[in-house]
């Protein structure tokens, strides 16, 4: 039977590692929880403490119920001994009625300033995470693209939920519920070394056992719950990937192998938790036995005196309820042990979250930029997105007022950095781009983008209804402008035959629409916030043939006037262009009109005769 056991252990085991060495990759990276092994960090807790500061008076009070409820913690087997001495040993009825009464209202008291204690820090604790949430969110708005690039959505979610709450938790119940399991614990040593000094010495000598079995739980619990925490996080992340990728994952038939890797992972997690679970289960039993013991020592003892008159049997009877009493402020700040090394840990994720300063920033002396005419030059541009792996070199282009400029070229010429950079999405490294001659780096961000309009490829819809989505850019407009916008772009016909109108709501990401549908709101969207450059980033790609008819009288009207640069595989957007720029591995090759390359012959022709002209031949589209 034992060699059945053993060898179901070890296949146990063997799955287990083999689950590990499956889900590594996925796990984050261990140096990112190194702090994890600090209990204390004085800087974090000043910090944390800054954002407790609002709330003082709250948290004075919090203190003084915590103060009145720890003493009257205290006193109670004190009464109880003072009514078996003064009430049954004695025969007074009225002793024993007294004190039961005095022992009666301080449980009642006590129990109302804890509960008072508890209400004011879950309002305190609330607060807190409401400011620091508010705050990260602002933070993480202003943080650039190249950021999100770097770190996943996963993760920021459990920056801003998981870590958050760890906080909240521990405001509730650490700040002050640590204190009143000290001052508790010091006033029972006080009352114990009162009563019979010498009985509470006898007692003691459990301690130095006690703290040697905390130590040893402190280090294991530790590394299982830094072990938990690790791949909650994974779970957390992987949910959020899984879900937003399921049109792909059924599209390849991948529900079995996800769901297969998701086992592993919530597996993990399992394991984990069983693990932190049993360093708990021994630790918290082997404190409830040392607690067995010194009860044994002072009934043991203590009888004795009472035999001997040295002791009251009241006294003795207290005695047993403070050594019993005597181990829970222990076990108490055991718990919260853990609490706070996870509030250190958090803490400093969160911290090092909003200590994350943007790469892109506005200048000290930068200037909001003035109405513009759309005169946009860019020179000898350059740039790399890492270190060594330029993607631009030395790009030299100008844009004249109410010109059309048309970017083309192979996948990574460049096409969509420049229009990154022109959004300032990303910082000129070298060279310059200039609007109406002011340089990009010497204007406020926020002017410059009130003056762009840009239509992505992969058009974005926000949470609401189809009216919150086309105002997105301009939310003081009005119904009729509104209508007017939709109606320039083709939007209007199919917005009415949704069941609500302008009030239908869109779904999350506009899942309730078409793709096409998306993008015809999205070219709404730009056209209501009037902007005086405009940028289509592939825009027309996602939709038909039928509905590019549609909408390109809208581009037209749409581009009158304005500077627009347009990436387009569509003929009928380029061949317009008062420039067509041909892009090849970050450098520009050529500029003209449609009929001036292909008279060249050159790699625009290339380009035109062995792609679009056989999309032509099609019907039109590439």
């Amino acid at each position: 039977m034992t060699q059945i056991i053993l060898n179901r252990n070890k296949q146990l085991d063997e799955s287990r590692q083999q689950r590990e060495e499956r889900i590594r990759d996925l796990l984050p990276d261990e140096r990112e929880d190194d702090n994890l092994g600090r209990a204390y960090d004085g800087r974090l807790v000043r910090r944390l403490l800054g954002y407790i500061g609002p709330y003082k008076r709250q948290l004075y009070l919090a203190l003084v119920l915590m103060t009145v409820s720890a003493l009257l913690n205290v006193v109670a087997p004190w009464l109880i001994g003072q009514a078996i001495d003064q009430g049954i040993r004695d025969g007074s009825v009225s002793q024993l009625r007294l004190w039961t009464l005095w022992f009666v209202a301080a449980a009642m008291l006590e129990w109302v300033t804890n509960r008072g204690r508890i209400t004011v820090m879950a309002y305190v604790a609330t607060r807190v995470v409401a400011d620091i949430r508010s705050g990260l969110f602002r933070h993480l708005q202003s943080l650039s693209l190249n950021f999100f690039n770097n770190y996943s959505v996963g993760r920021l979610m459990s920056r801003l939920i998981s870590d958050v709450e760890v906080l909240q938790e521990f405001i509730t119940w650490s700040i002050t519920g640590v204190f009143r399991s000290l001052f508790t614990l010091i006033g029972i040593i006080i009352t114990l070394l009162l009563l019979n000094w010498r009985l509470a010495l006898l007692v003691f000598l459990v301690l130095p056992v006690m703290v040697w079995v905390t130590n040893q739980w402190r280090v294991r619990v530790r590394d299982a719950y830094r072990a938990t925490r690790r791949r909650i996080s994974v779970i957390n992340g992987y949910l959020n990937e899984s879900i937003t990728g399921i049109r792909v994952t059924k599209s390849f038939t991948r529900e079995t192998a996800n769901a297969q890797r998701f086992d592993d992972l919530n597996q993990s997690y399992f394991d984990a938790n069983v693990e932190a679970t049993r360093v708990s289960a021994i630790f918290f039993p082997a404190i409830d036995f040392l607690g067995t013991v010194a009860t044994a020592i002072v009934v043991g003892i203590g009888g004795w005196l009472v035999l001997g008159d040295a002791l009251s049997a009241g006294a003795l009877l207290a005695f047993i309820l403070y050594v019993q009493r005597f181990f829970e402020p222990i076990q108490e700040m055991a718990r919260r042990y853990n609490t706070f090394q996870s509030t250190m840990a958090a803490s400093e994720r969160l911290f090092r979250l909003l200590d994350t300063e943007p790469d892109l920033q506005d200048a000290p002396d930068a200037i909001p930029l003035p109405p513009i005419k759309g005169r946009v030059v860019l020179e000898n541009l350059s740039f790399s997105y890492k270190n060594g792996e330029p993607v631009l070199y030395d790009v030299n282009l100008v844009a004249e007022p109410g010109e059309r400029i048309a970017l083309v070229g192979e996948t990574g010429a460049g096409k969509s950095t420049i229009i990154r950079l022109l959004a300032r999405f990303y910082e000129v490294e070298e060279g310059s781009i200039t609007i109406d001659g002011y340089d990009l780096r010497q204007v406020t961000m926020a002017s410059l983008r009130s003056q762009l309009g840009i239509v992505l490829q992969d058009t974005f819809l926000f949470s609401g209804t189809v009216a919150d989505n086309i105002r997105y850019g301009r939310l003081e407009a009005t119904d009729e402008e509104l209508v007017a916008a939709a109606t320039a772009v083709g939007a209007h016909p199919f917005i009415q035959k949704m069941a609500d109108g302008y009030a239908t709501d869109v779904g999350e990401n506009g899942v309730n629409l078409s793709v096409g549908q998306r993008q015809i709101l999205s070219f709404a969207r730009a056209l209501l916030a009037n902007p005086r450059v405009l940028i289509l980033d592939e825009a027309t790609s996602s939709v038909d043939t039928a509905t590019e008819k549609q909408i390109q009288l809208a581009l037209d009207e749409l581009m009158a006037g304005r500077t627009s640069f347009v990436i387009a595989h569509r003929l009928s957007t380029i061949i317009s262009a008062d420039k067509i720029v041909v892009l090849d591995h970050g450098r520009i090759v050529e500029m003209g009109t449609h009929e001036e390359l292909l008279e060249r012959r050159g790699r625009y022709y290339h380009l035109y005769t062995m792609q679009w002209a056989q999309a032509v031949g099609a019907g039109g589209s590439v």
